[in-house]
């Protein structure tokens, strides 16, 4: 009997439907010999510190470099009770095989790996490779399982990236926080070169001094043509008035025909940057949205860099256009002939191809998916119908003429065919989107020109402009750069540029903005105070986007094999220990930074992480907001005395307690603390409380 592990229940009920496995049991399915489980995302984590040793409870410079001799895992506290259904599964005696079905990618391969180890399992393991959640493809991938030793390079890359965070993680912010002795100072890996990036921009838009302009323009024969930026305007207004009623000379005209190709299809990176920009969707909602229509079967697999199909699908981009054509286009009028052959590239093509819908979307009821889903598909089977599309071609104008011996100059354009550009006008008219307008004054067509003939001027005047500072990023804007970093000092044949990846870029957008160093304002992605605070106080070898992007370049080599994890995680120690070794100390001024000179009335220590308890606003918290929840227990707020109580290691009487039965009074004697979980709002919240021994004080007359 095979045990099949997926992600998720809902992939593994899609894969359990297609195996015959029917029979639902408690945490997984069962039938036609194949057992179907499922993780729920990362079941197992790493470690934290005091895991290692109590003593790393507290944050101290002295305990710093942490940089463990073996890791050390543990199951994550909201997921026991899957893992352990798991752990049952892989020890049945009727299992013996385990294939697995986790999302392919690197992270997908950590999932499965660490719950495999954790669990102690030597079955012979398989995998599961498909880019599809459609039954043909289920199938065509259970019959073409793969040994799972060959991804085993995967999964070192995988256990890099999550033990260099976690170092870089870990250290870097508890060296900073102690340093400057305020508030969390939390640095990542990927997230600091990204709010460096941010803060980058933002300087030079603080910086930027505004100077004006002024453009000199004569109209006639229904030509505007412009002089090239004057400085004075006095200057400006006496070109203009020479001008006057004068005569203007052609002197050049330049005719050519111009074409702009059509775009590739969507990997990850490329379909968030278009919804944001055309929807306002943040990196994070498109990739939850794209991974629900993944699951419906409606779209190929999200979490892709690659921008082709392989060369074998041919047939498929066909037949999905059109399916297109009969589920979602109602202009029935549209001709169109693929060229399909324009986006394949088998040798662009790494773990799955471009993002593309499925031939689900002619069976499947499309009014019952949710707007912003069918936004997404809408997008991604747009965008097959342009890559597949004619070139948009158009006769580009650019003429200069003479008047009074200035230069002055005019261009337009006449559009000769539209091409793909039908399809993407089609779809804007379709959707109200959110895009910026751009300027189009080279666009309208020009009236015959020849070279020596001779224009009357109608008209002069003059027009002033200001400098422009650069734009502030958008999540459109900064996934691009994200993208790009470090690409200029990198050879063209590097074959992964920037920092991080497709599938982690928006949840590095979103830490930045939970963390409290970015703010959205609109399409704007704009750093706080503290955010370019952070910035200016650390060194470049946490902050630079150049070599993160090193990193992840290595990091792939690592999956192919050719880089050993021991090499990366070598260079990423050695880092960590200079950090350590370098920063030791700060002047009184700069401890003030991050308000470490606000006084507040501390409670005490915290249990989890060291770091002061003090009053806020609230109630009671720990400054370095590590997730220990000190102001209530058991539903009931405590009081400033309970509390300094509770962290002195003290019982304390707490009254109005809720039971089954009523209210009742109790002490609460403080042992250890745990984790815990729960869901508000579609949102799951984590954090670690106080564990707690009742006593119950005695009834009078008892």
């Amino acid at each position: 009997m095979q045990l099949v592990i997926a992600e998720k229940p809902s992939v593994a009920q899609s894969i359990a439907g297609v195996l015959g496995a029917t029979e639902r049991k408690d945490g997984y399915m069962e039938g036609n010999d194949y057992i179907v489980s499922w993780c729920v995302g990362h079941l197992i984590e790493l470690a934290q510190p005091e895991s290692y040793d109590e003593a790393l409870q507290k944050w101290t410079y002295e305990s710093l470099p942490i940089i463990p001799d073996t890791w050390q895992h543990e199951v994550k506290s909201d997921t026991k009770a899957q893992y352990k259904v798991l752990y049952q599964l892989m020890h049945d005696n009727r299992v013996d095989s385990v294939v697995c079905a986790t999302d392919a990618g690197r992270e997908g391969e950590l999932i499965f790996r660490l719950t495999y180890n954790m669990a102690d399992c030597h079955k012979p393991m398989k995998r599961l490779w498909i880019s599809s959640m459609e039954e043909s493809a289920i199938k065509e991938g259970f019959s073409n399982l793969r040994p799972g030793s060959e991804y085993d390079h995967l999964y070192e890359s995988a256990l890099c990236r999550q033990e260099a965070d976690w170092l870089v993680g870990i250290n870097g912010t508890r060296l900073f926080t102690v340093l400057y002795g305020g508030k969390a100072l939390k640095v990542g890996r990927v997230q600091t070169p990204t709010l460096a990036m941010l803060v980058d921009r933002e300087a030079k838009i603080m910086n930027f001094k505004k100077e004006a302009y002024y453009v000199a323009h004569i109209l006639g024969n229904g030509l505007d043509a412009v002089s090239e930026h004057i400085c004075d305007k006095a200057e400006a207004e006496k070109i203009a008035e020479t001008c006057a009623n004068g005569q203007a000379l052609v002197t050049a005209v330049v005719k050519e025909e111009k074409w702009i190709a059509p775009p590739k299809l969507y990997d990850l990176t490329t379909l968030q940057r278009d919804a944001n920009r055309l929807f306002g969707f943040t990196a994070k909602q498109t990739l939850e949205y794209t991974q629900s229509l993944y699951e419906k079967k409606l779209v190929t697999y999200p979490r892709t860099d690659s921008q082709y199909l392989s060369d074998d699908m041919e047939g498929t981009a066909r037949n999905v256009i059109e399916a297109i054509f009969n589920s979602l286009l109602f202009e029935q009028n549209i001709m169109f002939n693929p060229d399909v052959k324009k986006v394949l590239n088998s040798k662009k093509v790494t773990d799955h191809h471009a993002i593309i819908p499925t031939m689900e979307i002619v069976k499947q009821d499309l009014k019952a998916i949710p707007e912003s889903e069918m936004k997404i598909l809408s997008l991604c089977a747009n965008r097959l119908l342009c890559a597949t599309a004619e070139k948009h071609i158009y006769n580009s104008t650019k003429a200069e003429l003479t008047c009074n011996g200035m230069v002055f100059k005019v261009s337009g354009k006449e559009i000769w065919k539209n091409g793909w550009k039908d399809f993407e006008d089609f779809f804007k008219s379709s959707y109200k989107t959110t895009e910026d307008k751009k300027d189009s004054d080279d666009t309208k067509k020009l009236p015959e020109l020849i070279e020596g003939m001779t224009i009357e001027v109608e008209q002069t005047k003059v027009s002033e402009h200001f400098t422009q500072p650069p734009k502030h990023f958008t999540e459109d804007s900064l996934l691009s750069a994200m993208e790009r970093a470090g690409s200029e000092d990198m050879d063209d044949d590097v074959e992964r540029k920037g920092l991080g990846t497709p599938a982690t870029r928006a949840d590095i957008i979103e830490k930045l903005v939970k963390d409290g160093f970015v703010k959205r304002e609109k399409k704007q992605m704009i750093p706080t105070e503290d955010g370019m605070k952070l910035i200016t106080v650390l060194p470049d070898v946490v902050k630079s986007p150049k070599l993160t992007a090193d990193w992840e370049n290595e990091l792939t080599q690592v999956s192919k094999g050719e880089v050993s994890a021991g090499q990366f995680m070598a260079g990423i120690k050695a880092m960590v220990s200079d950090l350590v070794n370098n920063y030791h100390s700060v002047s009184a001024e700069q401890k003030n930074m991050f308000g470490a000179g606000n006084t507040q009335e501390v409670f005490g220590t915290c249990p989890k992480c060291g770091g002061d308890v003090v009053k806020g606003k609230f109630g009671a918290y720990c400054k370095n907001k590590c997730g220990m929840n000190v102001s209530r227990a058991l539903g009931v707020q405590l009081s400033d005395a309970q509390v300094k109580s509770l962290l002195a290691g003290k019982k304390i009487l707490v009254k109005g307690l809720k039971g089954k039965k009523g209210n009742y009074d109790a002490y609460l004697i403080p042992e250890g603390i745990e984790d815990f979980s729960y869901t508000k709002d579609g949102k799951e919240i984590k954090g670690s409380q106080y564990k707690f021994k009742m006593e119950f004080p005695l009834r009078k007359g008892k």
